[in-house]
């Protein structure tokens, strides 16, 4: 076995990380909003924040199969990349743009269609009819969100990675500026409150589709897949071959993160403190998992290289590289999320009994780091040398067969409460985490 400080690591550690920290702020401006729009709708009341979480679970599970989707394109277009194959990236760049752009629009209608289902779920009646209207209008953010992915993903592919951080940090300035102004009624704006924050997060996605198409389209490295560009001769074939890794891809993501998601159902059944507070726990713990995926998806780049080379070291070198990585970074905010504990809440809502509540989630959040940044690297290693269907299987059983049962039996048989919700939770991560890495080990020495 070779030293993890030998050469040989050292350059993957390099590559990896001079493709990953762009990713890494990229996939994080995507929960950035959230996060924003957490922080300031706060400035207005617990129930509107409670309504902000209810809507967001709904929500995110669509984003993240979204862009779990897209994601099928990338280790495509890295394997065709490294043999110079520019008429299969070609292609594949069409195939991908008309895929998301499909997949964005069904996506609204269905779950438009299927948003009043929050009736349903015993929430608090007040909170429930500030999140329907607020949800409806973040679904429609979800077309330009995936016609942006179509092309993200694409050039991620071609090791391009820091032009997509640009615009997704661009969309979140402009974001923040805009909920100022609508949330509260500056510069002459309306005051919209919580409405504010959903239009102003439409109008920043918008924005953030059509910077990526101008770069793509206008920059001179990306010609050559533009030659020809035509909706014709579309390949049912190539359309299987990248829903094969992206819809399990999309799917993997909704497994982890619909648990999270339905966490907030059962917390609601709590009280709206406790669901504001899970809100602010979550969209601190979110930071470190979209940070963490960046890395995941660097990690599908370079394992894909490897992979499209036949190189079976270089592909497990590639993902230990990217393992070792990601657990240095999740200790480290693992740290800081035991040291900052009670000051990150306060970022978010002023209520000391929410705060109360989200200081303590926040300690069981820093013991899951190490857990969730295995399991997501773990994805997308695995995703680079096209093995997403038994990973799948790995994510359904960890969070809906082991997370959300003891979830509910800590919570509810036990009377934890929220924090029993937590624990649960935090379960389910690490038989992800366990399991997803067994399971590249195994599957890389077959190579």
């Amino acid at each position: 076995m070779q030293s993890l400080l030998s050469s040989e690591y050292k350059t993957n550690y390099r590559k990896t990380i001079l493709l990953a920290y762009p990713v890494m702020l990229s996939q994080l401006g995507h929960i950035m909003v959230g996060v924003v729009d957490t922080a300031m709708v706060g400035q207005i009341g617990t129930i509107p924040q409670a309504a902000v979480a209810l809507a967001n679970s709904l929500y995110i599970l669509v984003l993240v199969f979204g862009i779990g989707v897209s994601y099928g394109v990338t280790p495509l277009v890295a394997a065709a990349d490294s043999s110079k194959n520019y008429s299969e990236n070609a292609a594949l760049l069409k195939h991908g743009i008309i895929i998301n752009t499909i997949l964005g629009i069904i996506l609204f209608i269905v779950l438009l269609l299927i948003s009043p289902v929050l009736n349903l779920f015993n929430q608090k009646q007040e909170v429930v009819d500030m999140a329907i209207p607020f949800l409806n209008v973040m679904l429609l953010g979800m077309i330009p969100l995936c016609i942006f992915s179509a092309f993200k993903q694409f050039i991620e592919g071609l090791s391009y990675t820091a032009v997509a951080m640009i615009i997704t940090i661009g969309s979140n300035l402009l974001n923040i500026l805009l909920n100022y102004l609508m949330i509260f009624g500056h510069w002459g704006f309306p005051e919209m409150g919580l409405m504010g924050s959903c239009w102003a997060s439409f109008i920043s996605r918008v924005a953030m589709a059509i910077a990526m198409f101008l770069y793509v389209y206008y920059n001179r490295h990306f010609k050559v897949y533009w030659k020809g560009f035509n909706l014709k001769n579309i390949s049912k074939e190539l359309i299987q071959k990248i829903l094969a890794l992206g819809v399990p891809s999309g799917l993997q993501w909704v497994f982890e993160v619909g648990a999270f998601s339905f966490a907030v159902i059962m917390i609601g059944w709590i009280s709206p403190e406790a669901q504001a507070a899970h809100q602010i726990a979550l969209s601190v713990a979110a930071i470190t998992y979209m940070m963490a995926s960046g890395l995941s998806a660097a990690a599908s780049v370079r394992v894909g290289n490897q992979f499209g080379l036949k190189n079976r070291a270089g592909v497990r070198i590639a993902a230990s590289s990217a393992f070792i990585m990601i657990l240095a970074f999740m200790s480290c905010s693992a740290i800081g999320f035991i040291v900052f504990r009670d000051v990150l809440p306060t970022f978010f809502n002023n209520d000391s009994a929410v705060t109360g509540i989200a200081s303590t989630l926040l300690i069981i959040a820093a013991f899951f780091q190490l857990s969730d940044g295995v399991q997501v690297v773990g994805l997308g290693a695995l995703r680079g040398i096209n093995d997403v269907t038994i990973p799948t299987i790995v994510t359904l059983v960890a969070y809906w067969g082991i997370g959300l049962p003891m979830s509910y039996w800590f919570a509810f048989k036990l009377n934890y409460g929220v924090v029993g919700i937590w624990i649960g939770l935090s379960l389910g991560l690490t038989m992800a985490a366990v399991l997803l890495f067994m399971r590249f080990n195994y599957v890389s020495k077959k190579i």
